[in-house]
């Protein structure tokens, strides 16, 4: 018993230790965040506190030109936050004659400031659950501080659900603190830190990850030897948990994304079902048991049908205002009868471009050879959730191919969800004969064995 009360209070310094060195480097850029975007979700956020529309939108275009004085100057489009030269006066003055001129031009009513016409803000105004999130932080803490706490428990929250996953994927400890560390150190933390709906929708989609790994097990993990789960408490209530949590979790995890960013919880959702699908027509010719994945994969279809629906019955923008925001600059052009030809070429110009951009700097390209690897060499029931989790981010990107964006990772910041779940299982031994599903259990002498297999059978650590 001391010694797995030990191993546990080791456990819990690594997750500590990573989350303080984070917060450390997090600390060199309070400021310096704000994207275009940040100002629409702030004046939503400050409208729910209860400022009035033109007190909300005086407040976020103070804070985002002053962000901007703070901000890079590199070519990095993502990064270049202001226009060279411009001083904070001419940011405030540039932002206020916009507001004035939309505010004359329709836009009088919504939750966001006029910041461009009503048909390019109904985008954000279909985005509550994030605005939502910020109130209490800024209520707390003020603008600056209370949007950079924001993006800290969002990139926590995040790491610690990919931690979570990994061990409960059967995964040794400090294969699960390698999860976390790289999810903050990738672009994934970056992403989490910005003031922008793209952190949280991420964090949701790792609770989602979590859930469908939870839903795949037999049943809860203890130690081998006594019976006792081992771990930090979250990893214990993690190992305890079973297919009714994991339900709970992808539901959930994903209602909430709807209210959050619903575009990356439909395709979130169609993703891991059409995953999960083909995994279990994989499974089932060889006499594997294939039916808690093809439960999976029903219970993820059903999701996608219920995020369409609704966001339809809602009435918000759909897949063809996609396309015609990108062709028609934000709508300020008149709409393409068809916009389909012209928009399947944008696709070919950017991912003509993001691939010489991969080629140019192949990190990105390194990780997913990496996450390959693990594939090939290691059996986990994460794997192919984390593969139907990094073609999620790939869809969303194809929905929105803007050269704009080529240099940025929030719109693709999913596929990097693979590297962060896939590379830490190479720290670990191979378990021989294994597979990644779970098979029934047998009886063995007066009592039963859990006849899980793979990932399930792995010994952990202390056990």
């Amino acid at each position: 018993m001391p010694n797995i009360r030990k191993k546990q209070h080791l456990g819990l310094i690594g997750m500590l230790l990573i989350a303080v060195a984070f917060t450390g480097l997090q600390l060199t850029a309070v400021t310096g965040r704000a994207s275009p975007d940040a100002k629409n979700y702030l004046s939503y956020a400050l409208s729910l506190s209860g400022e009035s529309r033109e007190e909300a939108g005086r407040r976020a275009i103070a804070y985002s030109c002053d962000s901007g004085q703070h901000a890079s100057l590199s070519p990095v489009p993502w990064t270049n936050r202001k226009a060279v030269g411009e001083s904070e006066e001419q940011c405030v003055r540039r932002l206020n004659d916009s507001v004035a001129y939309w505010s004359r031009h329709g836009n009088t009513s919504g939750m966001t400031a006029p910041f461009a016409n009503q048909r390019f803000m109904a985008i954000f105004e279909a985005r509550p659950g994030y605005p939502l999130f910020l109130v209490p932080f800024i209520a707390v803490f003020g603008i600056t501080w209370g949007l950079w706490l924001a993006g800290l428990v969002v990139a926590f929250a995040g790491s610690v659900c990919v931690l979570l996953t990994l061990r409960a994927a059967g995964a040794s400890r400090r294969a699960g603190l390698a999860g976390q560390a790289l999810y903050l150190a990738l672009p994934t933390g970056t992403v989490a830190m910005n003031p922008l709906s793209d952190g949280l929708s991420l964090a949701l989609g790792t609770a989602v990850v979590l859930g469908c790994v939870l839903l795949l097990r037999d049943r809860p993990g203890t130690d081998g030897g006594s019976g006792t789960r081992t771990g930090p408490w979250p990893v214990a209530r993690v190992a305890a948990a079973g297919p009714r949590t994991g339900a709970a979790l992808v539901a959930g995890g994903l209602a909430l994304m709807f209210l959050v960013r619903y575009s990356q919880a439909l395709l979130l959702a169609a993703a891991l079902a059409g995953v999960l699908l083909l995994w279990s027509g994989w499974l089932r010719p060889k006499r594997r048991q294939f039916t808690p994945v093809l439960r999976a994969a029903g219970l993820c279809a059903g999701l996608t049908v219920c995020i369409y629906a609704g966001a339809h019955l809602l009435g918000w923008p759909m897949g063809q205002d996609s396309a015609q925001d990108l062709l028609t600059h934000h709508y300020q052009r008149p709409d393409l009868p068809n916009p389909w030809p012209e928009f399947f070429v944008q696709e070919g110009v950017f991912w003509s471009a993001w691939l010489r951009r991969q080629i140019t700097s192949p990190v990105l390209p390194v990780l997913l050879a990496l996450s390959a690897w693990a594939m090939l060499k290691r059996r986990s029931v994460v794997l192919p959730i984390a593969l139907a989790a990094g073609a999620a981010g790939l869809l969303n990107q194809a929905g929105h191919p803007n050269l704009g964006q080529l240099y940025g990772y929030r719109l693709i910041v999913f596929l990097w969800l693979l590297p962060a779940l896939a590379i830490p299982l190479l720290l670990d031994r191979p378990a021989r004969g294994s597979s990644p599903v779970t098979a029934q259990p047998e009886k063995v002498g007066g009592g039963q064995r859990d006849g899980r297999v793979g990932v399930a059978q792995q010994p952990r650590e202390g056990a």
